[in-house]
């Protein structure tokens, strides 16, 4: 009889250090903060001479927008801007 067992070649990928991770995540968060921050008051007058202030509607557009950039980087673009960078994507 021939042996027919082929080996398994689906192993699976080494996983991305828990540093590259975390500092991934860090620094998405503060790049979407400044950014959309940046954004939303340009757009909805909150900027100021030091940076800019959120307050009521502006604030909730602003949280929104920080979460729309993790769920729609996470699941329709293939990882964040940092994550891709930094080669953290699980």
């Amino acid at each position: 009889m021939k042996d027919t067992h082929i080996p398994d070649q689906t192993s699976p990928s080494p996983q991305p250090a828990t540093w590259r991770i975390v500092l991934a995540f860090i620094l998405d968060f503060f790049t979407a903060f400044w950014v959309l921050g940046f954004l939303v008051a340009s757009i909805l007058g909150g900027r100021t001479e030091n940076g800019f202030e959120l307050n009521g509607l502006s604030a909730i557009v602003f949280f929104a927008s920080i979460v729309a950039y993790f769920v729609v980087f996470n699941k329709y673009l293939g990882g964040t801007i940092w994550k891709r960078l930094l080669k953290a994507k699980r």
